[in-house]
């Protein structure tokens, strides 16, 4: 898929390229779809205040620039939609991976995290000015430290090399097509929940007391969890309020 030479902006090394996006916005420098795209972040953002920080050359890292054209209180449908758009490329690319979405937006592949997605919205009023989607995606990583047993990259999984451009581009022109507001909410939420990371099965969280074991039942459109606690009592969370236990 091809775009103007004007909508990428390539980087060698930048602190995040949703930093980088930020700024161009506040300089009236940006556009719709312009994206922004670096070899290596040294202080890449992650969920939470987290750093994501990816490997040269082997690493995607990327910024896209969105209108959504979304009311506000639409924002965990955009990011439902995002988060589908990319998920959709990767399921295309190699018959030996299983790709899901682990709430609200970490990408899972063959069960192990090899990506995520950051995405930061500029209101302004009650206007939804711009969406800042950040996402970095381990591609051809060999290996991971000890310390990360759960990080996996889609050449472990499907043990070939992968071309991160035709990657890049690919999701691009997903984000691009799946953040237009006139695409259906429910289409969104049953895609999203057709993908979602251990659907209707067991497990465990942290409320940052105690352990909790669940059954996960859906996502539902205001952007909450929706869980069997063990009594079968059925109990909505929202994001931050819940640890996800790896390996659990």
């Amino acid at each position: 898929m091809a775009f103007e030479e004007n909508q990428i902006i390539e980087l060698d090394v930048v602190d995040s390229t949703n930093n980088y996006a930020m700024k161009l916005i506040d300089g009236n420098k940006a556009h719709h779809g312009l994206t922004i795209v670096a070899k290596s972040q040294t202080d890449g953002k992650g969920q939470r205040g987290r750093v994501w920080i990816g490997k040269p050359d082997s690493s995607l890292l990327m910024t896209t620039i969105v209108s959504p054209g979304r009311l506000i209180e639409h924002q965990f449908v955009f990011n439902a939609a995002i988060a589908v758009a990319v998920a959709d490329v990767l399921k295309t690319l190699d018959t030996d991976i299983t790709v899901h979405i682990k709430w609200p937006n970490d990408i899972i592949v063959n069960d192990k995290k090899a990506g995520g997605i950051l995405i930061e919205n500029i209101l302004r009023g009650s206007n939804w000015y711009y969406s800042i989607i950040g996402l970095g995606l381990n591609v051809n990583h060999e290996s991971f430290p000890e310390e990360l047993p759960f990080a996996t990259s889609i050449k472990i999984e499907a043990q070939k090399d992968f071309d991160v451009t035709y990657i890049r581009d690919e999701i691009i022109g997903n984000i691009l097509n799946f953040s237009k507001g006139y695409i259906n909410e429910l289409v969104i939420m049953n895609a999203y929940n057709g993908l979602l990371y251990k659907k209707g099965k067991k497990q465990i969280f942290t409320d940052g007391v105690e352990r909790i074991e669940v059954t996960i039942i859906q996502a539902k459109k205001d952007g909450t969890l929706e869980v069997q606690m063990q009594d079968g009592e059925i109990a909505s969370f929202r994001h931050g309020q819940i640890t996800w236990e790896y390996g659990q």
